[in-house]
Parts: structure tokens; sequence; C-alpha cells
């Protein structure tokens, strides 16, 4: 058993990543993980530009998602999303690289609240979104070993 919550929160990304082929196939990149927080970032490629010039907000929505999943799955628990709801502030425009952080607010039970702060290259922010995650009941590592 992984003890070191930091340790474990690697691990537990590694894991997902092996699998992960949304988030590697759109090109995103996790830059760290840690226990309830992950920050990923993804640049906007023609492939993703919509009718308006503009990056689609599916697109953005997805890195969002991405990230809030690496935050709730860190502890070594397997986690869903339940809900999200997302809050679009600024376009975001083709050749931008756009960073999602993901800081999770609170777990009680199987359930947890996850924020997720997308910004552009300037700083400013993108999009908010709030995730609701639930617990599978399945975990990446047997809790009985170690």
């Amino acid at each position: 058993m992984i003890r070191d919550p930091d340790a474990l929160a690697r691990a537990c990304a590694e894991a997902m990543a092996a699998g992960d082929r949304a988030s590697a196939g759109l090109g995103m990149v996790l830059e760290s993980v840690g226990p309830g927080r992950a920050v990923m970032r993804m640049t906007v490629t023609e492939a993703m530009v919509n009718g308006h010039g503009i990056c689609h907000g599916g697109f953005i929505f997805t890195l969002a998602d991405s990230a809030f999943a690496y935050a709730c799955n860190s502890h070594g628990a397997r986690a869903v999303a339940q809900h999200g709801a997302i809050t679009f502030l600024r376009p975001a425009r083709r050749g931008e690289t756009l960073r999602a952080e993901a800081v999770e607010r609170i777990a009680a039970g199987r359930s947890g609240l996850t924020d997720v702060r997308v910004t552009g290259a300037d700083g400013e922010v993108v999009a908010e979104l709030r995730g609701q995650s639930r617990l599978t009941g399945g975990h990446f590592f047997n809790p009985e070993e170690g």
C-alpha cells in the first residue's frame, strides 16, 4: 500500500493515464497532481474551433472535466463524474494554451465537490466548472496490501 499521499496521487494518475485515450487524443498534458488536486493544459487546435472562430465550449469542458477526474481520483479510490456545471467567461482562441486547475473542495461519504478554473495564456479566467464526483467502490490498488 502506498502511504505517502503525494506518491499515491501520482500512482493513481499514472494508472489513469495508461487508459485515458480521450485526454491524450486531444493533446492534454497533466502538469501536476497531488491529493485532491490536478493541473492540466491543452493547446486549442484548428480542429477545436467552432463556426464563430473560437474554441468550441465542449473542448474547454473536456479539459476541465479531465483535470477534475485526476483530482477526484487521487486518493486511491475510483471516482466518476456525477454532475458538472460550467460557466464560460471569455472565448479561447486557436493556438492558445489553456490551463485547468482542479481543487477538491469537499469529500463526504461517496460524494465529492471539485472546482476547476480554466485560464488562458494571459492568465485570465476562460471558464469555471464545479464537478460532483461519486466513488464507484473500486480502487486503483489493493487496499489490503502493505
